[in-house]
């Protein structure tokens, strides 16, 4: 980013300069600024305060801040919450249309695959073998699954044994009606 300060019925000190260089490098942070940028400072002294006019060509829009003060130094300090407060604005917006676009993205997504209710969904045949409980945690353990179907020995229903998310095991019996 360059800077061109220029003073009308001032001359614009080296101590002017700095201060306006240092308070406008801050911005740097929020924009995507070139260095090829020319930022125009306007230093203008009335009887009674002083005026700084800033503007920044950014990628965004042109940023602008004109504050009229009693000590030049403030005047600076002003003009710059300005123009945070515009960037803020501006960014505010833009983040609003990118998430309003997304949102209609995700909705429209949505529409398409309530339309498409193509869930493929695979089908086996178990015969659930008679055997007591402990065999069946054993060939679940074998199998590599984390349950097994089997018919109880014990009260020839068929049951469910599954390995708990928290540790042990799990039992389903299932009542035929």
């Amino acid at each position: 980013m360059r800077f061109e300060i220029v003073g009308k019925n001032v001359s614009v000190t080296p101590a002017m300069r700095e201060q306006i260089e240092k308070k406008l490098s801050s911005l740097e942070k929020y924009l995507l600024i070139d260095d090829n940028t020319i930022v125009r400072v306007v230093a203008r002294v009335y009887p009674n305060s002083q005026k700084v006019e800033v503007t920044v060509p950014t990628k965004i829009g042109n940023l602008r801040a004109e504050v009229e003060n009693d000590d030049f130094y403030a005047a600076v300090d002003l003009a710059i919450d300005k123009l945070e407060d515009q960037i803020r604005r501006q960014k505010t917006r833009l983040s609003k249309r990118h998430r309003e676009h997304l949102a209609q993205a995700f909705i429209e997504e949505a529409d398409k695959k309530e339309d498409e209710v193509d869930i493929p969904v695979r089908t086996k045949s178990v015969v659930a073998e008679t055997m007591p409980l402990d065999e069946a945690i054993m060939q679940m353990e074998l199998s590599g699954h984390n349950f097994y179907i089997y018919t109880d020995e014990e009260s020839d229903k068929v049951a469910v044994v599954y390995r708990r998310k928290s540790g042990g095991y799990g039992l389903i019996e299932v009542d035929s009606e």
